[in-house]
């Protein structure tokens, strides 16, 4: 018999009584984000609210194969998300609020899941924030808010056990009701369903997180002050203790100069970046 998890919270509790929640999940209807045959991911309107909805319906043991064969690890449902949102509640970095979330099968190249996100609104992404900085900078008292903001979620994550893999700027959000300033913001981390969570994130997944946030701030207009500040706030420690303790440092240009070339190779394909 194969296992059933479903957990659901207003509006979904009511809306789904007395309904199989995994053919109630793929009636809803709304702004249509990405559709392939396994997965499937909206933003949809109940009772009023926005929420977002990533519907996985198994990708295939030929998936499965091809993604570990290029050493990549595979996306096989809305588990890995659910359990990642739970995590980061835990040590403190706020994130998407989940409202509703199933899982069907033991089997991962056919497991049914999803997940229902509430939709953080209004907001807008770090990378969209920041895109004029380089000829219209920010005042100095935000953007140091935002790099001590930044760096404190990253140290969090990391600490707890999470490493991000898609660790961009752009799944930052940044609210906008209040209006930030250096003393009232709030950042949501979002999209943790390429995440990893164990009890304690290894060096290597750290540092490739670490070199995906520096590769998405390359052309905001960073200074070397601020990238020396931001480190020293990732890391809790004097400038010089933590060129001496964190060896793997030096080793993250070579990462990020990996992703400008995979960028560029995309960009010259045509590929989606």
């Amino acid at each position: 018999m194969s296992e059933t998890i479903v957990i659901l919270d207003e509006p979904f509790r009511s809306l789904w009584a007395g309904c199989d929640p995994f053919v109630a999940v793929e009636a809803l209807s709304g702004e249509v984000f990405r559709e392939l045959e396994a997965r499937r991911t909206l933003c949809t309107e109940v009772a009023g609210r926005g929420y977002f909805v990533k519907i996985h319906r198994g990708i295939g043991w030929a998936e499965i194969v091809k993604n570990l064969l290029c050493l990549r690890l595979p996306v096989l449902g809305a588990g890995n998300e659910w359990r990642a949102i739970g995590r980061l509640e835990q040590v403190g970095v706020d994130t998407m609020r989940g409202v509703a979330f199933g899982q069907r099968g033991h089997n991962p190249a056919t497991q049914h899941s999803f997940i229902v996100t509430e939709n953080l609104s209004p907001t807008v992404s770090l990378e969209d924030f920041c895109r004029d900085w380089p000829t219209k900078p920010p005042a100095l008292a935000l953007k140091r808010a935002l790099l001590r903001r930044v760096a404190g979620m990253a140290r969090r994550m990391h600490q707890g056990g999470v490493n991000h893999r898609d660790f961009y700027l752009c799944h930052f959000l940044l609210h906008l009701d209040p209006e930030p300033t250096p003393e009232r913001l709030k950042l949501s981390l979002i999209d943790l369903h390429r995440a990893q969570i164990r009890q304690r994130t290894p060096r290597r997944w750290r540092d490739k997180d670490l070199a995906a946030l520096y590769f998405s701030a390359l052309d905001i207009g960073l200074t070397r002050c601020d990238l020396l500040r931001f480190l020293r706030l990732y890391f809790d420690r004097p400038l010089r203790a933590i060129f001496r303790e964190e060896s793997s440092l030096p080793r993250l240009a070579d990462e990020v100069k990996r992703l400008h070339e995979r960028y560029l190779r995309k960009a010259a394909e045509g590929s989606p970046l």
